[in-house]
């Protein structure tokens, strides 16, 4: 079933996946791979080949924004980096501003090349410090310290126009004061954007099987609350208020191409368990590396799922990404995509009873979350949202 082509669609993101990491760190789920030997020329033919596929299935589009994620894409060659985006550029009419981001580790390593991956286009670099703290940073399983990381960040900013970074917060122990203090340093570095994520134990990761016998212990309820509402004052406070329930940002300087996924635009996926959305499609590709440059050489692409989405799905998909946003959601637009009425979209009692409680705002066809409200996200969705 080809995919359906809005006439006047918004510009495309692209996402492309680098698996390979130096270590596993124990609490991540995401697809990340370690391995000894990476033959780097066979890696950039079969991206090149995977991204040839999504451009012949998304011809005439204009490309906004690309992200290099993983693993670890700091740890790709750069002129990697430089073929997949020249590539991307040709097939897909860059916008004037096109927002071109690399994930990366602050290792002296990686840093070093920072300069050769600016060259090759990235003008934006998301930086995965985590803490600030040196024992936060052994028991995260990180492999740089307090100091390297700093150093990093230094040199990201001299080789980028864009800088962000990560902190992980809510872990075991950790008081509300400490994490103010860690919060304010970080703020005083005057990058445009932060991203600040509550530590959870995900299933399969080595934290979780720590967790089940009772050796992690994080943050109760009451206390993961008041760490997060500590966070959004601050951040705002300093001018980086948050505009999706873990990224703050400058005015002007939210993630773009994060902004296509949450206000549920096209995006192709390329590399190891990339995803996409184009045009009412779901695809995803092989998650293991070997099975995924394996189905490359087979058959030119390496998506194992392409198929259409149900309009009740994509109207679901796209209410409980919006949601999260501080901007909200257009209902008529979701309905739209649902085949269906701004009713069948949400439970209307349950959102004017969240609306008295000062936890959803609506107003006509447009519904968000409050500042209160984005405490209880993860309750105030399935309340609200109804689901095929």
């Amino acid at each position: 079933m080809p995919a359906t082509i809005d006439p006047t669609p918004p510009p495309l993101a692209l996402y492309v996946h680098w698996p390979f990491c130096v270590s596993k760190c124990p609490y991540c789920d995401f697809n990340s791979h370690v391995r000894d030997v990476v033959d780097q020329d066979a890696w950039r033919k079969a991206l090149l080949a995977d991204l040839r596929h999504e451009a012949d299935a998304l011809p005439g589009r204009r490309l906004g924004s690309i992200f290099f994620g993983g693993g670890t894409p700091s740890l790709m060659p750069p002129e990697t980096v430089a073929a997949v985006i020249d590539a991307a550029t040709a097939y897909w009419p860059p916008e004037p501003d096109i927002e071109i981001t690399l994930e990366a580790n602050p290792s002296s390593v990686e840093a070093a090349r920072f300069a050769d991956i600016a060259r090759a286009g990235v003008n934006r670099v998301s930086l995965g410090l985590q803490a600030l703290d040196d024992d936060a940073l052994r028991f995260l399983g990180r492999a740089h310290d307090v100091t390297e990381g700093l150093d990093a960040l230094a040199t990201a900013q001299a080789a980028f126009a864009r800088v962000s970074f990560d902190l992980i917060y809510a872990r075991p122990g950790q008081r509300i004061d400490a994490w103010e203090a860690e919060l304010a340093r970080a703020i005083a570095f005057g990058t445009e954007h932060l991203s600040l994520y509550q530590l959870t134990i995900e299933p399969g990761t080595r934290f979780a099987t720590e967790a089940a016998a009772g050796r992690i212990v994080i943050p109760d309820g009451d206390s993961a609350a008041d760490l997060f509402e500590a966070t959004r004052a601050m951040t705002a406070a300093a001018g980086l208020p948050a505009y999706e329930i873990s990224n703050h940002a400058r005015l002007g300087a939210e993630s773009r191409h994060n902004l296509v996924y949450w206000r549920y635009r096209d995006y192709a996926g390329v590399g190891p368990g990339a995803h996409g959305r184009r045009g009412g499609l779901a695809t995803a590709r092989h998650k293991k590396p070997e099975n995924w440059i394996g189905a490359v050489a087979r058959n030119g692409h390496g998506a194992q799922i392409e198929e259409p989405l149900v309009p009740a799905d994509r109207a679901t998909e796209a209410l409980l990404m919006g949601l999260r946003l501080r901007e909200g959601v257009d209902l008529a637009r979701i309905a739209r995509l649902g085949e269906t009425s701004v009713d069948g979209l949400i439970d209307a009692s349950a959102a004017e009873r969240l609306v008295t409680l000062g936890l959803v705002a609506r107003d006509g066809d447009w519904m968000g979350v409050t500042e209160a409200g984005m405490l209880l996200l993860d309750a105030i969705l399935p309340l609200v949202v109804r689901t095929a």
